[in-house]
């Protein structure tokens, strides 16, 4: 290229970047979508959509043959779960590719826990007392309809915040609604998963093989001890993490808390300091004219992902890939309950289907509000600016649609149970609406005043 020929716009060097009528039409609009804050629970709410009608279309016997279909795995003599077990599509996706999404929610909560809002104790007081009455009063609340025998096994259900969803919601009313809202409903549905992962890790875990718990436990001794002698080589870790999860589903542990635990223990901190990695580039600066091009730029791609922690890289890589493929491919194949023959009016009786309900709309928002007015007046807790009346009940509601975690634990808890899970999942899917929509109308009202004070000060 001539010394005084002008370089060409670089968005124009890819393909998003270009003027094709693809890209226009097909990749622009896409890209633009995926960047709404509010697209994970867009492409949820589709899913669901898709999942109910098909379930109670003329086709719904293809929707249940779909994720009842039965395959088996094994290598030799090795039959994954067990010698005849067959495994179906939907067991799958609930105990395989649910795992991806659990380990993104363990290098979140690893995240706000090392350089986040979780970082700061005075801080994170009030979300935590906050996320722990709306835990408390769902159950309490599900337990006074369920007290006892099969059905009171879905107790963990309400208790769940679904984060997608909910800051999604809150996301609707755009800058209405304040950061320091926002952080506060996030910090709150990080330890209410913290709670949830507890819950199931403790109380839904079947009888334990103690041959593959101890293996599991070495897998794990492994990987920490690669991690303390800083060896990062990433296809050593999925090779390791693969093996954990195995062995975590064949110890009766249920294996999304495999994801869980590998998310916790990823490095959260940069391999290098700022101070290091300017020092760094000056002397790629300096000594860059005398290496080849191709060596510039491996070193200049070393340097900047080591600016960033393992935890934070390999995230921004999944978090997208769970948002967006898994927890939507989740909701399709758990969200589809047949609502004919009489399956709403049982549903419409049901304890257990009340029992959720309640829970998650009345629970969540009296559980929230009440603990997060006491734990204001504590002297170690931290208000947010913003936080009013009106604003506090829209984030408490809000946190009470509890579709994704919810859905999950009524697999958990009624597995042998199909009727139980029915009525479980058409208690959850009706909740969120009305928590979502509560939610909004109370934040709504609550944040007004704020656009009013914003528009006076533009004018």
């Amino acid at each position: 290229m001539a010394e005084n020929t002008p370089l060409p716009d670089l968005p124009n060097w890819t393909w998003l970047g270009g003027d094709s009528g693809l890209a226009r039409r097909v990749g622009k609009p896409v890209r633009n979508f995926l960047n709404i804050e509010a697209a994970g629970g867009i492409l949820l709410l589709i899913a669901t959509a898709v999942a109910l009608i098909w379930a109670n279309s003329p086709w719904s016997g293809s929707y249940d043959n779909l994720w009842n279909t039965h395959f088996e795995l094994a290598v030799g003599s090795y039959h994954m779960g067990g010698s005849g077990h067959h495994l179906t599509l939907g067991y799958l996706v609930n105990d395989a590719l649910m795992v991806i999404f659990f380990f993104v929610v363990g290098l979140e909560i690893k995240r706000e826990l090392v350089a986040g809002h979780l970082k700061d104790p005075k801080a994170a007081a009030l979300p935590a007392i906050a996320a722990i009455g709306g835990m408390v009063f769902p159950a309490l609340i599900f337990f006074a309809f369920n007290p006892s025998g099969d059905p009171s096994s879905g107790w963990g259900i309400p208790m769940a915040t679904d984060i997608a969803f909910a800051v999604g919601v809150v996301s609707l009313l755009g800058d209405r609604v304040g950061r320091p809202l926002k952080v506060f409903l996030l910090s709150l549905a990080i330890v209410d998963d913290i709670g949830a992962i507890l819950v199931i890790a403790i109380f839904y875990t079947s009888s334990l093989s103690v041959s593959w718990s101890i293996a599991a436990l070495v897998i794990l001794a492994a990987i920490l001890i690669l991690k303390f002698l800083k060896i990062w080589y990433i296809p050593i870790y999925i090779l390791l993490g693969f093996a954990f999860w195995l062995a975590t589903f064949e110890s009766g542990i249920h294996a999304t808390i495999a994801g869980v635990l590998l998310g916790l223990i990823a490095p959260a901190k940069p391999q290098q300091s700022k101070e290091e990695g300017m020092r760094a580039l000056e002397w790629l600066r300096d000594k860059g004219e005398n290496m080849y091009p191709v060596d510039v730029r491996l070193t200049a791609m070393e340097l900047n992902e080591s600016s960033s922690s393992i935890a934070e890289r390999i995230g921004s890589t999944l978090h997208p890939i769970s948002s967006f493929i898994i927890i939507p491919i989740f909701a399709l194949a758990n969200a589809g309950v047949d609502l004919g023959g009489g399956v709403l009016g049982d549903a419409a009786g049901s304890a257990i289907t009340w029992g959720i309900a309640l829970g998650l709309v009345v629970g969540k928002t009296l559980g929230i509000f009440i603990t997060t007015w006491i734990g204001m007046k504590m002297p170690f807790t931290t208000r947010p600016k913003e936080l009013n009346n009106l604003s506090l009940l829209g984030l408490s509601a809000a946190a009470g649609i509890g579709f994704t975690v919810a859905l999950f634990i009524t697999n958990l808890a009624y597995k042998e149970n199909l009727i139980f899970a029915d009525e479980s999942k058409i208690g959850v899917l009706f909740a969120s609406l009305a928590a979502g929509v509560i939610g909004l109308l109370f934040l709504h009202f609550g944040t007004k005043n704020r656009r009013n004070v914003e528009v006076e000060e533009s004018g």
